[in-house]
């Protein structure tokens, strides 16, 4: 069982700390985190902590597709899934896209990437968008549910 972080008494908040860890360096993690916190309650009026949790609310994907061979042929075949995965698959794409993006530290990417998550943009909401326009185009194949 994963403890809560020691500034914002959430869990979520302590497993996003833990995916943005590289190579064991917590510390470095959770300064990383905190500063970008900070950065997001400086420019907006809202707290960071609450964007933070609207950014990985409007990351989750409902659906994907995985791959099912039948006889000679590989179908994309729609899946819901589960609440668990929704949340760490939100929290791998809004990383994965702020060590992608432009600015010069990661905490500032990583509050830029939060505050367009949170108002519905960026490249993780891209991703979102991306994984259920591809599970719509395939509903066809939803028979071959395993």
């Amino acid at each position: 069982m994963i403890q809560p972080d020691p500034k914002f008494k959430s869990v979520l908040a302590a497993r996003f700390i833990n995916c943005l860890m590289k190579q064991g360096k917590k510390s470095v993690a959770e300064k990383i985190f905190y500063s970008a916190m900070d950065m997001v309650t400086e420019r907006s009026e809202i707290q960071g902590i609450d964007v933070f949790m609207k950014a990985v609310e409007n990351t989750k994907p409902m659906v994907l597709t995985k791959s099912r061979r039948v006889g000679s042929q590989t179908y994309q075949v729609p899946l819901e899934v589960r609440p668990e995965e929704r949340t760490t698959r939100a929290i791998k794409w809004i990383i994965r896209y702020a060590r992608e993006r432009s600015e010069r530290t990661m905490a500032d990417k990583l509050a830029n990437e939060l505050v367009a998550a949170s108002k519905g943009e960026g490249g993780a909401i891209r991703a979102r968008n991306d994984v259920h326009r591809m599970a719509d185009a395939n509903k066809a194949f939803a028979h071959y549910r395993f």
